[in-house]
Order: structure tokens, then C-alpha cells, then sequence
């Protein structure tokens, strides 16, 4: 479910209003424990970081000429999904996530390659996404992206 918005404040605007606060929440959480370096801003019909292309203009291989995706927020129709390129491009970093996930929730990980969803909007483990936020620099991101992904 795409939403199409021109800012992220409008894209909250059009989320269910029950999903407001905690969509904010979640946001200045990743927003306030990201190292310095990332953008946020509305990418692929979502609210996301990335690398601006100030930083890194070779931008994603994927769609030339626009900045490097990182992390992402969208309201889907039945939950929240937090999508993290690094869990997807380096396995220790997502075998750290799925090791902490059950000491945040009592909930069972739901889980894709990079995408987290989020059913109950009160069990959001909002200090283990604070946690993840904080574990990959720019400049790592850019060498594992580089390693990983770029041909």
C-alpha cells in the first residue's frame, strides 16, 4: 500500500489516525540514534534514510541519479514495517537482531530478507530499534553496499 505523499508530513496525515503517534515515535526514534550522515525523506512511497547523493553520487545502482536507500518506514494496511538494508546485506548484523528480538518483545519476530513487521502497534520494541539504528555508520553502510551490491 503506497501512500502518495509529498512530504513526511503528510504521509503521517494520511496514515490511520490510531497509527499516528506511534508512526512518529518510531520515526524520531531511528531519526534521533542514526550516526550523523543520513537523509530522511520520502523514498519508494515511504518514509526512509538514505545517503544523499552529496555524500555518495555514484547513488543506488538500482535507480541512477537518486540517493542510497538505508532504512525505511511504511504503514501497510494490517501493520508497520521497518525495512533495514544492513540487516538484509551483512548476516551478523541480522543474526544480532533476531538473537535480541525476544529479549524486546514477547512476540514472535515477523519477519522478511530486511522488512519487520509490526502487528501490534503497543509492542513496538522501540529500545531494540533505537539499538539497531545506532550500529551502522554511513561509511559502513557505503563499503557493504559497495562489496555486496554494486557490479
Amino acid at each position: 500500500m503506497q501512500i502518495p505523499a509529498t512530504s513526511v508530513e503528510d504521509y503521517i496525515s494520511q496514515i490511520p489516525e490510531e497509527r499516528q503517534e506511534v508512526f512518529k515515535k518510531l520515526l524520531d526514534t531511528i531519526t534521533e540514534n542514526l550516526p550523523e550522515g543520513f537523509q530522511k525523506g520520502l523514498s519508494y512511497g515511504m518514509v526512509g534514510w538514505q545517503v544523499p547523493l552529496e555524500t555518495y553520487p555514484d547513488g543506488y545502482h538500482c535507480a541512477p541519479g537518486t540517493a542510497l536507500p538505508f532504512m525505511s518506514v511504511a504503514s501497510q494496511k494490517n501493520f508497520i514495517a521497518l525495512y533495514h538494508m544492513g540487516m538484509y546485506a551483512k548476516p551478523e548484523f541480522l543474526d544480532w537482531f533476531v538473537a535480541e528480538y525476544p529479549k524486546h518483545s514477547k512476540r514472535k519476530l515477523d519477519m522478511g530478507k530486511s522488512c519487520v513487521r509490526f502487528k501490534k502497534m503497543d509492542e513496538i520494541p522501540f529500545e531494540l530499534i533505537a539499538e539497531l539504528s545506532k550500529k551502522m555508520t554511513v561509511d559502513e553502510w557505503i563499503n557493504i553496499y559497495e562489496t555486496n551490491f554494486k557490479k
